[in-house]
C-alpha cells in the first residue's frame, strides 16, 4: 500500500520553497570519497566505468546517478559516505559516457536502458563475495531501476535484496512536459547544454550517422532532443516511442522484491502522473512515500551536512530491514 510518512521529514522553512530544496544538495553538499574504478567491457565492446567505495562487507550497494550525472555528484558522494559507515561497500554504475570519458559506441544510455545494470548485477554475482545486492537509484536511475525490477518479475537473481528510487519520473512523457514550463527553464538549459555537447561529440565522431549537428542546435526541450537524437540513436521510433517504452511505471506492477520510491508533490521535474498511487496500493513489494516537500532529490532538512542527511539515513534504514 502507499505510505504517507510527512511526519518523519521536517524541513526548515527555506528548504520549502522546491527550487531552493532542488538546488542545495547539488551545490553545497561536497564529500571526498577515494574510489577504486573498474573498467567493465560491455557485450556489444562498449564500456562502464564502475566505481567502487569498499569498507570489507559481504553486502553491497549498487548507485545509479540521474540525467548527466555521475560518482562524482554530490547527492551521490553523500550517500557513499553514510553507506560505508554503516558497513556497506558501495559500487556507482557510470551510465555509459558519464565517467568522464567518452563511451565507444554511437549510442550511450536513456532513461529505459536496462541491461548495464543486469549486466553490473552479473558480474557482481559471479565475484562470489557478496551475499546481498541493493539498489539505489535517483531520478533518471532510478526510473532504470524499477523497470529493470519489473522486467524480472519472479526471475530477480536471488541476490538482490531490495531497492530504493528517489524522485524517479515513472512517467516520462509528464516528466517532460513539466521541465518543459517557463519556471523550469534554468533546469533545462543546464541539461541541454551538456546533452547537445556530447550529442555533437557523437556526430563528429560518426560522420556516416544521419545525425546532424544543425538539428541538435534547435532543440529548445527533451521532446526536441529525444525526437532529433536519443530516440533514433537508441532505436526508437520517435520521442514518443521511446517515452511509452521507457517509463517505470507500467512495470512497477511486477516488482517482486522489497522497493522504495521517496517523492514529493512539489517536484519541479514531475508531473501527477508520476506519482504510481495505484501501483503502490496493489503491490505490496512496492511502497510509496509521498512528501508534500523535497523538490527533486533534494529533502534537505537544515544547513550543513552533519545535520542534513534525512534521506540518506532513510535510504540506508530501508536497505537494512
Amino acid at each position: 500500500m502507499a505510505i504517507i510518512h510527512e511526519n518523519t521529514y521536517y524541513p526548515q522553512f527555506i528548504f520549502r520553497n522546491k527550487h531552493f530544496n532542488t538546488a542545495y544538495r547539488t551545490l553545497f553538499h561536497r564529500l571526498n570519497i577515494n574510489y577504486k574504478r573498474k573498467r567493465l567491457v560491455t557485450w556489444d565492446n562498449d564500456f562502464i566505468d564502475l566505481d567502487f567505495s569498499r569498507v570489507g562487507s559481504n553486502k553491497i550497494v549498487i548507485l545509479m546517478h540521474g540525467l548527466e550525472g555521475s560518482s562524482d555528484s554530490n547527492y551521490i558522494k553523500s550517500l557513499v559516505a553514510v553507506l560505508n559507515d554503516q558497513n556497506f561497500d558501495v559500487v556507482v554504475l557510470n551510465l555509459r559516457g558519464c565517467s568522464g570519458e567518452p563511451n565507444h559506441l554511437l549510442k550511450s544510455y536513456h532513461s529505459g536502458k536496462t541491461d548495464d545494470l543486469k549486466e553490473v548485477i552479473s558480474y557482481l554475482e559471479t565475484e562470489n563475495f557478496y551475499k546481498e545486492i541493493s539498489i539505489v537509484g535517483f531520478s533518471l536511475g532510478g526510473n532504470i531501476t524499477l523497470k529493470y525490477l519489473g522486467e524480472q518479475g519472479n526471475t530477480i537473481p536471488a541476490i538482490l535484496k531490495s531497492a530504493v528510487t528517489i524522485s524517479v519520473p515513472c512517467d516520462l512523457e509528464g516528466s517532460s512536459d513539466a521541465l518543459g514550463r517557463f519556471s523550469n527553464k534554468p533546469y533545462m538549459k543546464r541539461f541541454l547544454r551538456t546533452l547537445k555537447k556530447k550529442a555533437y561529440d557523437k556526430i563528429e565522431r560518426f560522420p556516416d550517422s544521419s545525425f546532424t549537428i544543425q538539428n541538435i542546435k534547435k532543440a529548445k526541450n527533451f521532446y526536441d532532443f529525444d525526437n532529433a537524437f536519443t530516440a533514433p540513436a537508441h532505436g526508437f521510433e520517435n520521442a514518443f516511442d521511446y517515452w511509452k517504452k521507457s517509463s517505470s511505471k507500467q512495470f512497477i506492477p511486477n516488482i517482486k522484491i522489497p522497493t522504495l520510491l521517496i517523492t514529493s508533490f512539489d517536484d519541479p521535474f514531475l508531473s501527477r502522473s508520476c506519482f504510481p498511487m495505484i501501483e503502490a496500493k496493489e503491490n505490496s513489494f512496492f511502497n510509496l512515500e509521498l512528501m508534500k516537500y523535497g523538490g527533486h532529490v533534494g529533502f534537505n532538512t537544515g544547513f550543513g551536512i552533519e545535520n542534513d542527511m534525512w534521506l540518506e539515513n532513510r535510504i540506508s534504514d530501508f536497505i537494512k530491514m
